[in-house]
């Protein structure tokens, strides 16, 4: 029996104006799964992942997240998922314990705030960083840290923007050992990323140039729907110079 997918595409579209962003693209993920969503800048990545996350509209097609439809609920979407930016995006001037307890606040944790700051803590390699400020730590304690707060209330989808950009190759390792913790736990993580190299780590990833999906599958397969020999860096670049 096919799993049901935890995100479900089907022929999603916007249209800004005369501009179409994203058209007609459609892809599935299951509950577990590190899928990367690859593309050039204005290949349509950031307006994709903004409808899935329940931020904007769709103009045609849906979309289901976590159960919720990303037009009909986009306040439910919003509550089963974590979202971490590429801009770090915490308080410097509190430690990570604040940090910590002020996103437990956001999502309403209530009594659980505490339970969950701890298993956060211990997830992310922080235990022994609870009263730094976040403004002292390290890129990659940094990172870490802005993936507990995102995953504090349990979501089961995460969406990830360029989350190990510019950190050292260590702490990328890390971070990605992390992920991997998590997925196998359960958890859905939806990952953008520049690096070619980690895109090889995804189960499945879809490509996307002028709004279109030009390749989706495993990291071996996507590397064979665009010809013997192509490493999925030659595809970024030959999709990049596409979009010039």
């Amino acid at each position: 029996m096919t799993a049901t997918p935890v995100v479900d595409v089907r022929g999603l579209s916007k249209r800004f104006g005369a501009l179409l962003a994203v058209d007609d693209v459609s892809f599935t993920i299951l509950r577990g799964e590190v899928f990367g969503l690859l593309g050039p800048n204005g290949s349509g990545k950031t307006t994709a992942i903004r409808m899935l996350c329940g931020l904007m509209t769709p103009s045609a097609g849906s979309a289901s997240v976590a159960g919720a439809d990303v037009a009909r609920e986009p306040d439910a979407v919003k509550a089963r998922i974590g979202y971490m930016s590429q801009a770090f995006g915490l308080y410097r001037d509190l430690t990570v314990n604040e940090n910590l307890a002020f996103y437990g606040g956001v999502y309403e944790l209530g009594a659980r705030r505490p339970e969950r700051a701890a298993w956060a803590r211990q997830a992310m390699r922080l235990t022994e960083f609870g009263d730094r400020l976040a403004g002292v730590l390290s890129g990659g304690q940094r990172q870490r840290l802005a993936l507990a707060c995102a995953m504090i209330h349990a979501p089961r989808v995460v969406f990830l923007d360029e989350p190990t950009a510019g950190v050292d190759p260590a702490a990328r390792r890390l971070f990605w050992t992390i992920l991997r913790e998590r997925a196998a736990e359960g958890v859905t993580m939806i990952v953008t990323t520049h690096y070619m190299d980690e895109a090889e780590r995804f189960d499945r990833l879809v490509f996307l140039s002028r709004g279109r999906v030009k390749a989706q599958g495993t990291p071996a397969e996507v590397k064979r729907q665009f010809g013997e020999g192509m490493s999925l860096e030659d595809i970024f670049v030959s999709l990049q110079e596409h979009e010039a």
